[in-house]
């Protein structure tokens, strides 16, 4: 492997956001250690496809030691698997808050500690969180439950940027208004560009472009990159 290639892990990665950010890191010429529930095997012998669900902890731990039986390290762990779910907060039923808990919190907790294990060893690491612009709520938005779970991620990202600093690991996140990605009907896409400052919704390569540009800022850590037209600052 040569000294600039690297090994990146993306969770959630067959489809929207996930599949732009695989893209991207090959087009840099890096290896990808790919994983979503039923993600297919890749004929690229520099994308490893590891299926299954990251909340389950031994999933996890599959995940990132067959990143390094396969490629022998790990540089870079990009946590993009997630789910939203919107409903008003007193219509979400117990199954719907397992699932996105499953996902967006368990996933991030048991894969990012695993990967963290690896980085420590090697005394070198990113690790960014694909998270929500959740900085302010949106009206009929039905956005807590996603905002509980994404919101905690931006915090986790800065208490994990203090913590692994010393050792030469670095913590970002990513935070997208909403995205062109197959969750979203294309007819619904109008209305909800609206909610963004520059009048449209973002494209999963945008997303993606900001994710390739933290991992190449090495003096950045702890960061929330919002990638979101706007939305944040305010309407």
């Amino acid at each position: 492997m040569k000294a600039s290639q690297k090994v990146i892990v993306v969770t959630g990665a067959s489809q929207g956001i996930g599949a732009a950010i695989v893209k991207a890191f090959r087009q840099l010429g890096h290896r990808v250690v790919a994983n979503s529930r039923k993600i297919q095997p890749s004929d690229d012998p520099d994308i490893l496809a590891v299926a299954g669900d990251i909340g389950d902890p031994a999933t996890a731990q599959r995940l990132i030691d067959q990143a390094v039986a396969r490629f022998g390290r790990v540089d870079t762990l990009v946590n993009n698997a997630g789910i939203f779910i919107g409903k008003p907060f007193t219509q979400h039923t117990q199954e719907d808050y397992n699932a996105v808990m499953n996902v967006n919190m368990a996933g991030f907790y048991h894969v990012t500690r695993a990967a963290l294990a690896v980085m420590e060893k090697q005394a070198a690491g990113h690790v960014v969180n694909v998270t929500g612009s959740i900085d302010n709520g949106i009206s009929g938005g039905h956005t807590a439950l996603a905002a509980l779970t994404k919101g905690g991620l931006n915090a986790a990202t800065r208490a994990l940027a203090i913590e692994y600093a010393g050792q030469g690991i670095r913590v970002n996140a990513v935070a997208p208004g909403v995205t062109n990605t197959p969750m979203h009907a294309q007819e619904n896409h109008a209305m909800l560009g609206s909610f963004h400052p520059l009048g449209r919704i973002a494209e999963a390569d945008e997303v993606a472009a900001a994710i390739v540009f933290l991992d190449s800022a090495g003096f950045v850590t702890g960061e929330i990159l919002h990638v979101d037209g706007g939305q944040h600052a305010g309407r």
